[in-house]
This record gives structure tokens, sequence and C-alpha cells, in this order.
């Protein structure tokens, strides 16, 4: 249940808050969640990206840049930027499981490993650094970012609750 002060992030989206707000998104498979946050200020963003790379799809009519970690993240810390004098970004990565198992190698590498991948790339050339994570495995993830003060609590498909 959604109360008066979260924000539903869905998939392919993301948005900024302040505290005392809290950002959720829920099926976190192979797709990563991104929160982006500034201590001083306790506005944070977060980021529900499904793919890690648009440049196989830039030749398409329409090209929904909060589905890929390369468009979004950039343009989500821009927002932010635009909003906070002197920020000082940091960031906690959520997401990026193995959900299928295929007797092809090759796929097996999965989405989700490259979306972590490309989430860290990025994040690392923004110069943003990452101060916790919970990313892999093979379940479904769902998270609720407190902006008051910078915790997540993540919810694990038929397991535990994690905060970090």
């Amino acid at each position: 249940m959604i109360t008066q002060n979260e924000i539903k992030i869905g998939i392919s989206d993301y948005k900024i808050g302040i505290a005392p707000d809290k950002l959720v998104t829920v099926g976190l498979g192979s797709c990563i969640g991104t929160v982006i946050y500034d201590e001083r200020t306790k506005i944070g963003g977060l980021s529900h990206i499904m793919l890690p790379d648009s440049r196989p799809f830039l030749e398409r009519q329409e090209v929904k840049i909060a589905k890929f970690a390369d468009l979004a993240i950039p343009q989500m810390i821009q927002e932010l930027k635009n909003q906070i004098t002197r920020p000082h970004l940091k960031a906690k990565i959520v997401g990026g499981a193995s959900m299928f198992s295929f007797n092809n190698d090759a796929f097996n590498t999965g989405i989700g490993a490259r979306n972590i991948e490309a989430v860290e790339e990025v994040l690392k050339r923004e110069r943003i650094p990452i101060v916790s994570k919970h990313v892999g495995g093979n379940a479904g993830r769902t998270m609720v970012v407190n902006l008051e003060d910078f915790s997540i609590v993540i919810r694990i498909v038929n397991q535990q609750v994690v905060i970090i």
C-alpha cells in the first residue's frame, strides 16, 4: 500500500523526491533501481532501468530515455543538480538478478549482469560513489527508499527483508 508520502516509480521511469518522501519501485528482476541522493538537502532520485544501452535502439522513431542506464541516469543526475546548490551526490543500487536459466552459456551472462555493469560504469563516469548495493541473485525485489536517512528496505520475493 502506497502512503501519502510515497512516490511510486514504474518500470522504465524515474522520479525525484525530497524528505519526508519515500521512493518505491517494485518488479526489480533483471532491472536496476538506482538511487542518487544528496544528504544535505535530503533530495533524491530513483531510476528503474530495464536495459543497459540505448545504442541498438537509436534508429527507432521514439526512444524512452528512462528505459536505458546510459540515458536515464545522466538525465536524472542533471535534474538533481538543477535543484541542488553544491550537490554532494552518492548512490545505492539494487537489482540485476538473473531471472531465467538457459542452456546457452552466452545468454546466461544475462541482462541483469549487463545492467549492473552499465549502471556502475555510468556512476563512475559521473563521479558518483556507490556507497551500497544489493545486486545479482535470482529473485525479484521491491525497494523502498527513505529520503530522511537514505536507508533502503528491500523485500525479496519468497525470502527476507534486507536494509541497506
